[in-house]
């Protein structure tokens, strides 16, 4: 589960025709105190994948900056490059939920 605001406009491919899978970034921040009193800042990117129906849905309605809840679960991958494994995580959108007051959007 996760709060935050999409990075880009998501990104729409199709496998076949009654496949798509959609692909955007996705921000959350936190902040705290440190030992000194400081404030400290961070945030963290998350690679989110939709396939399906949640994919045109998200093709359509999902706007860089939105605002949003975000539900699904987590999918890491391998893969080797120049001979070395390399891993790649991803979140699998299951369900969401738009945040801003300017969007009744649900699923």
């Amino acid at each position: 589960m996760l709060i935050g605001r999409l990075g880009n406009d998501p990104e729409t491919n199709y496998h076949d025709v009654n496949n798509p899978v959609t692909n955007f970034s996705f921000a959350t921040d936190e902040s705290y105190g440190d030992k000194s009193g400081n404030k400290v800042e961070r945030t963290e990117w998350h690679r989110i994948e939709a396939w399906g129906k949640l994919a045109e849905i998200a093709q359509k309605h999902f706007k860089k900056g939105a605002q949003m809840y975000l539900e699904g679960k987590i999918k890491t991958t391998s893969y080797e490059k120049s001979g070395d494994k390399r891993y790649s995580t991803q979140i699998l959108l299951k369900e969401f939920k738009f945040l801003d007051s300017n969007s009744s959007n649900t699923q």
